[in-house]
């Protein structure tokens, strides 16, 4: 018998919702694969990661990873080819939406040739993690900016 919490169990004791998102940076020596985000109402004008997006209902972390890098990059990830950065948490205002889970991941090996796939973006570029672009989602900097100088720990909490 597999056991679940039920609804009326998670709304009787208080239960919010976290969304999951995963981001997949691409890794060339020194270099991280940042889109330029347009037209989406969130963070327009500023370099992202590469790939990134929410995590689907039914599906792992791994498996939205190499979902988001084939949909906005075009490329194949395997799943033994990610590399575990941070896990970061993050809140905001204190709405639901504001309450998040974001599993960055490293990628050195690819197959394909990263190219925007998706309208939410309209730029592509390989910058050194030391010398990153501005302005980049403020978020996605911390991690980029502590990945560069080695100080990027297991867990990253954003807001609290």
């Amino acid at each position: 018998m597999t056991e679940r919490y039920s609804e009326a169990y998670a709304a009787a004791h208080g239960r919010f919702t976290v969304i999951p998102a995963v981001y997949v940076l691409l890794r060339r020596g020194d270099d991280v694969l940042l889109q330029l985000r347009a037209g989406t109402g969130y963070y327009d004008g500023h370099w992202a990661a590469g790939a990134a997006g929410h995590v689907e209902q039914g599906e792992s972390l791994l498996q939205a990873a190499a979902r988001e890098a084939a949909e906005e990059l075009g490329v194949a990830v395997a799943p033994g080819d990610l590399e575990f950065l941070t896990l970061e948490h993050r809140t905001g205002d204190g709405a639901a939406v504001d309450e998040r889970i974001d599993l960055f991941l490293g990628c050195r090996i690819w197959t394909g040739t990263p190219a925007l796939q998706e309208d939410k973006a309209v730029d592509l570029g390989w910058f050194a993690l030391d010398a990153l672009p501005d302005p980049v989602v403020p978020h996605e900097r911390v991690v980029l900016e502590r990945w560069a100088d080695g100080s990027l720990t297991p867990i990253t909490p954003i807001g609290f």
